[in-house]
């Protein structure tokens, strides 16, 4: 990453500790997640919601999944 992600302590360790790879695939997770779960940011309870899926995702815990979604092979 050429910065942190977002301002605060947080951000900065995120971008200290997480590669540029791992935060490409969080945002399409994050992505996919905001779309099928027709998510609102402007409501606390949907920031809170990915703000625990990107702690889980950071440190290789269980985190929700598109439904459905197949990865293409490469």
């Amino acid at each position: 990453m050429d910065r942190a992600p977002f301002p605060g302590e947080k951000g900065e360790e995120i971008f200290s500790s997480v590669s540029k790879q791992a935060w490409m695939e969080w945002l399409q997770q994050q992505t996919m997640l905001v779309n099928e779960k027709q998510l609102d940011l402007s409501k606390k309870e949907s920031r809170d919601y990915l703000s625990q899926q990107l702690e889980n995702f950071l440190n290789n815990e269980s985190f929700d999944k598109a439904e459905g979604f197949v990865p293409l092979d490469k």
